[in-house]
């Protein structure tokens, strides 16, 4: 009886230990990262933990693996506060890896898209300014006739992203044509593509209302038709842009240049995409309004009115002048 009491005693005690191991709070006070590399195995992940400091046992943990079974998955982790072995082994088989959130609004150009990735924390925006150049092939299935096209700017679509902190230019840019593969397959955007996105980017950088993108893709239309440039000032930024010499404000020289980019100099649509559209603007430049507009401008509440004859922009033009005289007195001596 001695002995058996002994044996239930040990017994007990190692019971006990066992549960200080899984369910005691473990680990780290500040933050610590763990990167489980693909098809590392569970004595290696144990091993990895315990090193870390995120686990006081690896051998509690071959315990919870034979226990919970489950598929322990690679990636980033991140730790910031004490917790149960159990706790860490669950984030492990539900991949609950560290990411870094990307969020590329509707309008930006490859340039705000690099600002935004340095920002975020993935690199310089040089490096990914390169990359997107380099790597054309990402959509090739989009651009089977013609030169090959020298960006990817246009296909890179507007979404929040989450990536690891060692997510390379290649990796981002492949996960934004990815998601504009799957919008385009979604709409039945699936012909003329690259001229759909050039018009839609012009609707993009053009207005901010929903209602009035079909409305100017419409006079877009109509201006081809009759072969007048477009004369859009976004078109003239983006020129300035590419050509390093942007200075915050269009000036009459770059109403001059000789940019192929350029809708006041030459009429057609631009070689390019001069931003990544969003659904709104993507839908627009494929189903544009019929109508006999020729020209819109802005109003004094942030709308726009569309013209058919140059008469009545005129009016239109007069009238938005006025009505920022009436708001902005002192900016009235600007011609």
């Amino acid at each position: 009886m001695k002995f058996l009491g002994t044996l239930l005693l040990l017994l007990l005690l190692a019971a006990a230990i066992a549960a200080g191991f899984l369910y005691l709070p473990y680990g780290p006070s500040t933050e610590t990262f763990l990167d489980i590399a693909p098809g590392t195995g569970t004595e290696s992940i144990a091993t990895q933990l315990e090193h870390s400091g995120l686990i006081s046992s690896r051998y509690g943990f071959y315990l919870l693996r034979l226990k919970r079974g489950g598929i322990l998955k690679a990636g980033e982790y991140r730790f910031d506060h004490k917790a149960p072995m159990t706790e860490v082994y669950e984030r492990l088989v539900h991949g609950d890896v560290f990411t870094r959130a990307l969020t590329i609004p509707e309008g930006f150009n490859i340039f705000d898209i690099a600002q935004a990735v340095e920002a975020a924390g993935f690199g310089p925006h040089d490096a990914f300014l390169a990359a997107e150049r380099q790597h054309t092939e990402l959509i090739a299935a989009w651009n089977t006739e013609g030169p090959p096209p020298a960006s990817l700017e246009g296909y890179l679509f507007p979404d929040t992203y989450h990536f690891s902190r060692h997510a390379t230019p290649v990796q981002i840019l492949s996960a934004m044509t990815r998601r504009f593969h799957q919008v385009a397959s979604q709409i039945g955007l699936t012909s003329d593509v690259p001229q759909t996105l050039i018009m839609a980017s012009l609707v993009e950088k053009e207005v901010s209302q929903d209602a009035e993108r079909p409305l100017v893709a419409g006079v877009f239309v109509n201006r081809l038709a009759k072969n007048i440039p477009l004369a859009t000032d976004p078109t003239v930024i983006y020129a300035a842009l590419l050509d390093g010499r942007w200075r915050g404000t269009i000036y009459a020289s770059d109403l001059q240049s000789p940019s192929p980019y350029n809708t006041y100099k030459h009429a057609g649509l631009p070689p390019g995409p001069i931003a990544n559209p969003g659904l709104a603007a993507l839908r627009a430049a494929m189903r544009p309004a019929r109508t006999d507009y020729l020209y819109f401008v802005s109003d004094a509440s942030g709308h726009t009115r569309f013209s058919a004859t140059l008469q009545e922009h005129a009016q239109q033009v007069q009238a938005y002048r006025q009505a920022q005289k009436t708001q902005h007195p002192a900016a009235a001596v600007t011609p």
